[in-house]
């Protein structure tokens, strides 16, 4: 980063730093926890040998403090596929469940930005459909930070909600679906893609932007045939600029098929939404009658749902899904 004209190229610059960032994620904690340890260390022998009873009892409590950072490293350590380091995209999709499926659409979006401040992700939305009463239909964020893909694949299926619904005038309870995908971003083209299996269609983008936005046909719409895979992009004002990024959004969604095509799963949540229902589901928000979120791959779970509805307590369930995985535990369907 201190050469002559490293910043002549701003691509090539953020990669850069992309990828010491995530080194640094690596390092710090461990560099932090062995200063920790020795500190503690010699402060212990100096206590034990004055025979310091008050400052040994101060050691006891600081170390199940010191145990849980250790514990957080040997978590971060199972992050270690080729992939798990790269940014991503990220999307989420209404399924089974109308507009209170789309309303819970939108809930989780809330959730994950939220979570995304958090933890310091830099997120920059590339598409949303409204839904036509409430909500969302289906969104896709671009999502950077250090080890952005390895954490969010953990959230990858289908969530399903419990609720009393606020659409239904009797006060019935109903239960909705929505899917979140994630795939890998690609320093370059993982995936050789032929022309003539693509669909592409420009559109007028919706939403806020201006009049400039509207009044082209500046969105991109990308259909991959074979697959029926479809991405679409219109966060910016020039067409050109929202198809190379849909291409790369298609580009990571066949690396991901691909290399997980074993996965029947996945191929059904990338091909036909209709299979965002019951039995694919990875995790459960029950709102009423009781409160609960379970996982249902780890069986964590938690009865703090307005915590975990903002954001703060997905780590817990993230870290979960890790240690199984990292186990070699056979996740259960």
């Amino acid at each position: 980063m201190s050469r002559p004209g490293f910043w002549d190229n701003q691509e090539t610059a953020q990669k850069v730093i992309g990828q010491l960032t995530a080194v640094r994620s690596v390092i710090e904690p461990v560099e932090k926890v062995a200063a920790a340890v020795k500190d503690l260390r010699e402060l212990f022998e100096l206590a034990a040998e004055e025979k310091d009873a008050a400052t040994l009892a101060s050691i006891e409590k600081e170390l199940p403090g010191v145990d849980q950072q250790c514990e957080k490293i040997e978590i971060a350590g199972t992050l270690n596929r080729p992939d798990d380091p790269r940014n991503c995209f990220f999307s989420i999709h209404a399924g089974a469940g109308g507009t209170e499926s789309c309303d819970w659409a939108s809930m989780l979006l809330r959730m994950y930005t939220r979570y995304f401040d958090r933890n310091k992700y830099k997120y920059e939305e590339l598409d949303l459909t409204p839904g036509e009463e409430a909500g969302i239909r289906s969104v896709t964020l671009k999502v950077s930070g250090a080890f952005a893909f390895g954490r969010l694949s953990c959230e990858m299926g289908v969530h399903r909600l419990v609720r009393i619904s606020p659409f239904d005038a009797a006060k019935r309870r109903h239960t909705s679906f929505t899917a979140v995908d994630v795939a890998p971003e690609q320093d370059d083209f993982a995936i050789e893609i032929d022309e003539d299996d693509l669909r592409i269609d420009y559109y007028r983008a919706g939403g806020a932007g201006g009049q400039h936005v509207n009044k082209t046909s500046s969105a991109v719409r990308i259909t991959h045939l074979p697959t029926g895979i479809v991405v679409q992009c219109q966060n910016d004002r020039s067409q050109h600029k929202n198809k190379a990024e849909a291409f790369r959004m298609l580009n990571a969604k066949l690396y991901m098929l691909e290399q997980q095509k074993r996965d029947a799963d996945l191929a059904k949540m990338y091909g036909n939404k209709g299979e965002i229902a019951w039995g694919y589901q990875i995790r459960s928000y029950v709102l009423q009658p009781y409160q609960l979120v379970k996982d249902h791959r780890t069986d964590f779970q938690t009865g703090n749902v307005e915590a975990m509805l903002d954001g703060e307590l997905l780590d817990d369930f993230i870290e979960s899904f890790l240690k199984q995985r990292s186990r070699g535990a056979e996740v259960k369907k």
